[in-house]
């Protein structure tokens, strides 16, 4: 007698789960993230190492590099308001219709983004329509990440939430692997040809990912907790008024906790790179070891993510979130310092103990815990607005102003140390007002409290 794969399978506390559902929401999420963090890596890179002299020739090194990473600032603005609009649309018609929408949206920007004239094409009109194009992906990225969090969560079984709902962010390793080969690759080519046509490569090439990411998404079913919603009438006509009235102090709660992780991903994949290659930087105009330290990160990210997702079933998300911000906080004053000394072996050490430890041990648990905060009526409302507002402060933010701070200190490593620490520490004490979640029914309307 054979065993059908895909028939429900019960939980061990009883919840039902459904393989091929688990399985097809598991590879969708993560096709999605994969394209989200490849577009947010390339774009980052370009930020940090060509699109100043591209689009912004006049200003000078120093000038362009700021309004480059102004642009890349512009994406991060442009996320709370898709959170809003996709998360509205996620809570009050379902998640699956939110994911096809956004996956188009993010990538056909970056398809266009390969397309643009440059400076010497047509002056300005390249750097106007390149912040056009960064708007656009923002608002498809302000609710990508928090569909694919909501959506594998309300799928996984409660038990191993934290393994399932880290499984999909091996995809923004994989992006992540994608982005910054591809730029490690074509930074090797001669100047002349690498801003002449090369640099366009990275960004037509995610037709790719869109077309499989869409092909993937077609195919899932809507999740059991929106149907539950559906079958007893308890879909809201207006869940951002319902979050607001209800959940505030949990939007705070994922916003600071959030400030740790994703302010220093942006430092150690942004930044770090921009201060290497500067004119004033430890290796000027090198724009091959940045790109390779983080091809090096994602490696040993794309484990460790589901392995602190994994602990944080075992061991609580709170626990593991709060050792993660803390552990951040402690290295970074010795990690930058360390990059000071010109050593590229020490500085792609650096990069993998930031990223692969200290920032996944934040992601890891996040995973499960942002959706796990708000009741099922305005669940992917709230996690796109913690999601969102928070990247705008810390992800969007830290290059442009961390630039600026560099510009003016002459690219002291304490910048970057300095603006660590701060966003470590603000996670680390977001850790003492979150409550514990693990393996709450998500079935549920209320908020965790």
């Amino acid at each position: 007698m054979t065993t059908r794969t895909d028939s429900p399978l019960a939980d061990a506390d009883g919840a039902v789960v459904e393989p091929e559902q688990l399985r097809r929401a598991t590879l969708a999420s993560s096709v999605g993230s994969a394209l989200e963090y490849y577009d947010f890596y390339i774009y980052g890179l370009a930020s940090a190492l060509i699109f100043g002299p591209l689009f912004f020739k006049p200003l000078g090194d120093e000038g362009a590099l700021i309004a480059s990473f102004a642009t890349y600032g512009v994406g991060f603005a442009a996320r709370p308001f898709g959170g809003i609009v996709f998360g509205y649309i996620g809570d009050r018609y379902g998640r699956k219709m939110v994911l096809i929408l956004t996956i188009g949206l993010m990538g056909a920007a970056s398809f266009a983004i390969g397309l643009l004239p440059t400076f010497e094409q047509a002056g300005m009109l390249g750097a106007v329509l390149l912040v056009v194009l960064r708007i656009v992906q923002g608002l498809g990225a302000g609710a990508e990440q928090a569909g694919a969090t909501t959506l594998i969560s309300e799928v996984a079984p409660p038990r191993r939430r934290g393994f399932f709902a880290s499984l999909p962010f091996v995809g923004i390793q994989l992006g992540t692997l994608l982005g910054a080969g591809t730029f490690a690759l074509i930074a090797t080519a001669d100047k002349d040809v690498l801003e002449g046509w090369l640099w366009r490569v990275p960004f037509l090439a995610s037709v790719i990912l869109i077309a499989i990411a869409v092909f993937i998404r077609l195919r899932l079913k809507e999740t059991p907790v929106f149907q539950e919603l559906e079958k007893h009438k308890n879909v809201v006509k207006n869940p951002v008024g319902q979050l607001w009235k209800h959940s505030k102090k949990n939007v705070l709660v994922g916003i600071g906790l959030r400030m740790g992780e994703n302010g220093n991903s942006s430092i150690y994949s942004a930044l770090l790179v921009a201060f290497l290659a500067a004119p004033a930087g430890v290796f000027p105009g090198d724009k091959f070891i940045g790109p390779v330290g983080l091809l090096i990160a994602a490696g040993f990210a794309a484990v460790m993510v589901v392995t602190f997702g994994a602990l944080s079933d075992r061991f609580g998300r709170v626990p593991v979130y709060r050792y993660g911000a803390l552990f951040q906080a402690v290295i970074a004053f010795p990690a930058f310092y360390l990059v000071t000394l010109g050593n590229v072996t020490l500085v792609w050490v650096v990069m993998v103990v930031g990223i692969a430890l200290g920032v996944q041990s934040m992601l890891g648990p996040q995973c499960p815990l942002l959706p796990e905060l708000f009741g099922s009526q305005y669940r992917f409302t709230g996690v796109a607005m913690s999601r969102e507002l928070s990247a705008v402060l810390a992800g969007g933010l830290v290059p442009l102003v961390g630039a600026a701070l560099l510009a003016a200190t002459g690219y002291s490593w304490l910048v970057l140390a300095l603006y660590s620490l701060v966003l470590a520490l603000i996670s680390f004490v977001s850790t003492f007002f979150t409550p514990e979640t693990k393996g709450r029914d998500l079935v549920s309307i209320e908020d965790a409290s």
